[in-house]
């Protein structure tokens, strides 16, 4: 009976692997659709999707140059209705940064020519 659950234990790792290099195929030919490029992260799968998303759309909806200011507002109201406040947005051509983000929530990456910090911090009540 072991050596049946050694297999069976083999045969899933095997399965698992392939699914995960699936998924990472799939996302590499996502980010290639959307022109984008992953510098660092500390967030899920599914947002950082979304952010690529919103990056692409209000992108494609500007006429001509960048509007940066628009861009970082519209991925900071984005994130702040979808997961809570405290959301913060840079985006630019060329910046520095030094930034503390709450676990999970952090993303830097470039779409296009353009570089994009997105990233969380926790939100504590004054005490007056």
């Amino acid at each position: 009976m072991e050596g049946a659950e050694l297999e069976l234990e083999r045969r899933s790792r095997f399965l698992n692997s392939l699914i995960e290099k699936k998924k990472a195929k799939e996302q590499q030919e996502q980010y290639n659709r959307l022109n984008v490029r992953v510098r660092a992260s500390d967030m899920p799968i599914p947002l950082q999707t979304r952010a690529f998303k919103c990056a692409r759309d209000q992108l494609d909806s500007m006429p001509g140059k960048l509007d940066s200011k628009r861009l970082a507002l519209a991925l900071k109201k984005e994130f702040d209705s979808a997961y809570g406040p405290a959301w913060h947005c840079i985006v630019g051509t060329s910046f520095g940064s030094y930034v503390t983000h709450s676990i999970g929530g952090f993303l830097y990456f470039s779409i296009d020519k353009v570089y994009i910090l997105l990233f969380k911090t926790a939100v504590e009540p004054l005490d007056h």
